[in-house]
């Protein structure tokens, strides 16, 4: 079966992968230096977690909380705010023969991760995984 040119894999492309990885790493290095012409956006601590991009490498979303997870909603404003500008400086930083379109998601694998944490701590859950370590005992 002959591929076509698009990933049509259940995940990302390595290429989609390390490409995705070299804009976090620069957009984190263009909003650490306070480069934007935004005060607003530079006084915020900005968190990158992960960059995915569109199987053709044109849109980059970037998943990003603010330090401490104040003020979300104003720091999704101010990045989209400067979201022309942010494209600029990180294209200028790689070698892509497009520059990819930013789109800024808010993070919230850490809240994920505390409401898996909680359930995990219920008594109810506890109580049915010590009975399932029972079967497979017994097994």
């Amino acid at each position: 079966m002959a591929k076509n040119k698009f990933h049509t894999g259940a995940g990302p492309s390595q290429r989609q992968l390390r490409v995705g990885e070299l804009i976090r790493r620069r957009l984190s290095e263009v909003l650490a230096q306070g480069d934007v012409h935004d005060p607003e956006l530079n006084r915020m601590s900005i968190t990158v977690a992960e960059v995915r991009t569109s199987p053709d490498l044109k849109i980059a979303t970037a998943f990003v909380l603010p330090l401490g997870g104040d003020h979300a909603p104003e720091a999704l404003e101010a990045l989209n705010r400067n979201r022309s500008e942010l494209r600029r400086m990180v294209a200028k930083g790689l070698a892509l023969k497009y520059a990819p379109q930013l789109r800024f998601v808010l993070d919230d694998t850490f809240d994920r991760m505390d409401a898996t944490r909680k359930m995990f701590s219920d008594d109810r859950v506890q109580r049915d995984i010590a009975a399932s370590h029972e079967d497979d005992d017994a097994v």
